[in-house]
């Protein structure tokens, strides 16, 4: 495992991307035996960490593989308003003394969790395969750029650390330093469960800051792990609190008074829900919230009549279907010129019956969408498209939602010529394996 010994040692190792596994036949056989241990494993039950305490509740908040709903993943407390407010208090306590942690001690951690992360790389892709429906290719990607955040935020701590003012005027000493905050609430998404957890989670450590998280309610057991990751890499107690719940522990976090920073990933319609309530100022509360939103995407590829259509072709399917287009950054419109269309829409096609479909676990290409309900309003997109447009590919259940949430293949509906608005082009984002 590295160390840090100076701020010199860790500037002098310049950031580099995580590489992605290949799955030849040796890793494929690491990723076999990886995903029985985790197989083992599901279902067990996890507390609540308020102050490196263990806090179990009446209720429960229960996940299940989205590939196989009969499969339960892992069983958690559920927190409330009153759990909320403690682990807010938590926070807020252990803030007094990690906010003086030396700069070096904040990256350190942050270089021990990426060395820990990366020996468990196949286990915690194996979470996200059941947990999430990530094939392997997908999972993989995620865990590496969960790495590529904690190497990079501690780097930028110690950049940060050694910040000047970029003017000297004559007869001054100017300084210019960065301070922590305080208490940051993050909400982090289900569909990158662990890398933006991991992203929103130590960006706030990093710089002082402590952290009450509150994963989103189908992606608790992938929270639950990092966190026993964190206390394993000594993460001091109260820095960093996991709650479960829903949408009102969501609420209770971002309207506590001593919440300073609120870092959100998911729907726009949430995203602008928590900006209204953070900036109302609540009795007792010492400033001004400050918010970090980044919220979902109605994305187009452009193809124009100089284009190589057989890379466009290759990178539309990529981009619509990958992680069944459960992405803020997935395609979900195409935008082609009439010079190529037609030669376009045949090329695309094939490409898209030719997708796998399947139980993640096997890596296959296309798997389940997050749950029921998400299976409920993709079918009804389909079902808009169909009126308004001509389904090209799939835009059927393969399954009852019961057994598994995966649609065939995958939805490619042609609006040829299009004149006007239609609903299902100009709808809000959605994360579907559908593209118009």
């Amino acid at each position: 495992m590295r160390t840090l010994t100076s701020y010199a040692d860790l500037l002098a190792i310049p950031f580099t991307n995580e590489p992605l596994l290949r799955f030849d036949d040796a890793e494929s056989t690491a990723m076999g035996q990886a995903l029985a241990r985790v197989s083992a494993a599901l279902g067990r039950e996890y507390p609540l960490i308020i102050g490196g305490g263990r806090v179990r509740t009446a209720t429960r908040v229960t996940s299940v593989n989205p590939a196989c709903p009969s499969q339960i993943v892992g069983v958690h407390a559920e927190a409330d308003a009153t759990t909320a407010d403690r682990a807010v208090n938590a926070a807020f306590d252990a803030f007094g003394t990690w906010r003086f942690a030396p700069v070096d001690e904040r990256a350190g951690l942050l270089l021990r969790v990426a060395a820990e992360v990366r020996a468990r790389r196949l286990e915690l892709s194996a979470w996200l395969i059941f947990e999430v429906g990530k094939n392997w290719r997908e999972a993989d990607a995620e865990v590496a750029e969960a790495i590529d955040f904690l190497e990079f935020y501690a780097r930028e701590a110690i950049r940060l650390a050694d910040s000047a003012p970029p003017i000297q005027f004559p007869g001054e000493r100017d300084q210019l330093a960065y301070i922590p905050v305080g208490v940051c609430a993050v909400l982090p998404p289900w569909n990158f469960p662990l890398a933006i957890l991991a992203g929103l989670t130590t960006a706030a450590i990093a710089c002082g800051n402590t952290v009450v998280v509150k994963p989103s309610p189908e992606a608790p057991t992938i929270a639950a792990i990092f966190m026993e990751i964190l206390e394993r890499c000594d993460l001091p107690a109260g820095v960093v609190n996991l709650l479960q719940g829903g949408v009102e522990v969501g609420k209770a976090l971002v309207e506590h008074p001593k919440t300073r920073v609120i870092a959100f990933t998911g729907s726009k319609a949430a995203g602008l829900d928590i900006h209204q309530r953070a900036a109302l100022r609540r009795p007792g509360q010492p400033g001004i919230k400050r918010t970090v939103l980044e919220m979902g995407g109605k994305d187009a590829i452009i193809v124009d009549r100089e284009a190589d259509l057989d890379q466009a072709v290759e990178g539309v399917v990529a981009a619509a279907f990958g992680y069944n287009g459960q992405k803020c950054s997935a395609c979900s419109r195409v935008i082609v010129d009439e010079a190529v269309y037609d030669e376009f829409v045949a090329r695309l096609i094939p490409a898209a019956t030719a997708l796998q479909h399947g139980d993640p676990a096997t890596d296959a290409a296309v798997g389940p969408v997050i749950n029921e309900a998400a299976y409920r309003r993709v079918l009804d997109y389909i079902e808009t498209g169909a009126r308004e447009g001509r389904i090209l590919v799939g835009g059927r259940a393969l399954t009852p939602a019961a057994a598994a949430t995966v649609i065939r293949p995958v939805a490619t509906i042609e609006y040829p010529r299009l004149r006007g608005a239609a609903a299902l082009v100009t709808a809000p984002a959605f994360a579907a394996p559908v593209v118009a």
